[in-house]
């Protein structure tokens, strides 16, 4: 019978220990501080025996992985219930010293008591006990489709409900009767909660997905109230997050860091422009673009009733064909002859205290030369082994990329990689089997680096490579130049605020 596994310092001092039988924590820490002294420095052997219990232990660095076992089990089999539990080590700890296994304390005894139930060895290998500690639930995954198609029913309702409004406040104009308090997109004032609710909806077709907003200041959670979108869902994902679940973006693991970077200026005027740019690449190992596709938008963000009419002078210098398309409230033609932005209807004015979507542009191409960060992964085979070079270069170096991470997968049980030359920093996620290559800035100074690394495993096992990133510069040349009054033509302070940001981007 297996008493205890435990892993302790050269001293006896244990770091993390399992006891699969009843046994007082007194008891377990003198066992534990009677092993050193136990110990024959003269003979090299993998066991040691008292009067009562043995010790079976493997030394890993300045540590020992002990078993406790009684003096009647069978040793061969201890013997390979210990590789077992050495192995399952690295596994969750980066480096065998006495911080980080205390830091996955936990994950270890979870991953003992699959490797051991009451004292027994139970059937089991690596991987399935890096399946049952993962802890997969089919029944979460149908809970959560179910509440995604119930938020998107929800806003379709809302949209329905918006329009029908919409319709009523035409048809009383129509008639001559008083319009019902909805200002709609041309409308000179925003009046009740129900009317900016109503504005932002109908918006909200013309708006893309934009990093996600900074965690807000966790406290007491307050009722629900009419006009304040999407606050169902915000409650759901603030419960999740209070019962330790990692809500991921699409961006990646990285809204923190992406609120840090592209958080919006502190002197925002009263007319103030975000332009937002998303990128989705797909590129093949060997190189060639399978795929690239660009979306950008201009909103336009009022908070004086004085500036609701103005118009927006735009320059345009990108030279890739990009395609642009205009609200469908703004003059075409203003924009086509005179690259301005501005109401089709000059007394009109543009809704006050809301996000406005009034240009976007789109670009799809499979040109190669339109690849912002080219990545070259070459993993070439050594004995059992595996030798990975990996480097980038920025061939658009009008950019500057921010928080760069290149994520490559890596193959599970074999350990970490060892590092050779590299620019920048890694981190090894031991879990989830990827090394990230992380990079502060990448720009025109600092346009090419590269990585090497060698661990046990495949030339296939090292893709997909997807890289992230965040900059304060757009890729397609397009911006805001200046912002006049309708009327006089005078000119008006503004603030811009830019944000390119990457949706997928992978190599195959």
């Amino acid at each position: 019978v297996l008493l205890a596994a435990a892993v302790c310092t050269k001293a006896g001092k244990a770091i993390v220990s399992r006891q699969f039988v009843e046994m007082t924590r007194t008891r377990i820490e003198g066992l534990l501080a009677a092993f050193p002294k136990l110990m024959n420095t003269g003979k090299q052997h993998t066991f040691v025996e008292t009067e009562s219990v043995r010790y079976v232990y493997q030394p890993m660095e300045k540590l020992y992985m002990v078993l406790i076992t009684t003096k009647n089990s069978n040793i061969l089999e201890d013997l390979e219930t210990l590789r077992l539990f050495s192995r399952v080590i690295p596994e969750y700890c980066r480096a065998l010293e006495e911080n980080e296994i205390s830091e996955h304390c936990f994950d270890l005894i979870f991953a003992f008591d699959e490797i051991v139930a009451l004292g027994y060895r139970e059937n089991v290998n690596l991987a399935q006990i890096r399946t049952f500690t993962e802890m997969d639930s089919h029944e979460e995954k149908v809970f959560r489709a179910v509440r995604e198609t119930q938020e998107r029913e929800a806003k379709a309702e809302m949209r329905r409900k918006a329009k029908e409004l919409q319709q009523a406040r035409r048809d009383a104009e129509r008639h001559g009767k008083k319009a019902p308090g909805f200002g709609g997109f041309g409308s000179s004032a925003v009046s009740g909660g129900v009317t900016a609710m109503i504005t932002e909806t109908i918006i909200e077709t013309e708006k893309p997905k934009v990093a996600p907003a900074p965690a807000r200041p966790s406290g007491p959670s307050k009722a629900l109230k009419l006009g304040a979108k999407g606050k169902e869902v915000d409650n759901f994902v603030d419960k999740l997050k209070s019962e330790g679940e990692n809500i991921m973006t699409s961006v990646g693991k990285r809204s923190a860091e992406a609120a840090k970077v592209l958080a919006p200026p502190i002197n925002m005027e009263s007319v103030h422009m975000k332009i937002e740019e998303k990128i989705s690449l797909t590129c093949g190992r060997d190189g060639g673009l399978q795929n690239m596709e660009l979306h950008g938008m201009i909103m336009l963000h009022i908070s004086d009733e004085k500036f609701a009419r103005i118009r927006l002078h735009i320059e345009n210098e990108d030279k890739r064909g990009v395609q642009l398309q205009t609200h469908p409230n703004v003059d075409k033609k203003l924009f086509t002859t005179e690259s301005q932005i501005g109401l089709k209807n000059p007394e009109k004015s543009f809704p006050i205290n809301s996000d406005v979507g009034v240009l976007k542009w789109r670009l799809q191409t499979t040109e190669e030369s339109f690849i912002p960060l080219t990545i070259n992964c070459w993993p070439s085979e050594s004995g059992n082994s595996c030798d990975v070079n990996i480097e980038y270069e920025l061939q658009e170096e009008s950019l500057e990329l921010n928080d760069v991470i290149i994520t490559i997968p890596l193959p599970s049980g074999v350990g970490a990689p060892v590092i050779g030359e590299i620019d920048g920093e890694y981190r090894h996620d031991s879990r989830r089997n990827l090394l990230e290559w992380c990079l502060p800035v990448i720009d025109a100074k600092n346009k090419t680096g590269s990585l090497e690394f060698s661990i046990a495993g495949q030339p296939n096992d090292f893709f997909p490579v997807q890289v992230s990133f965040i900059s304060k510069k757009n890729y397609c040349n397009i911006q805001v130049t200046k912002v006049t009054q309708v009327d006089g033509n005078s000119p008006v302070r503004f603030s811009t605020e830019t944000t390119f940001l990457v949706d997928k981007y992978e190599i195959l």
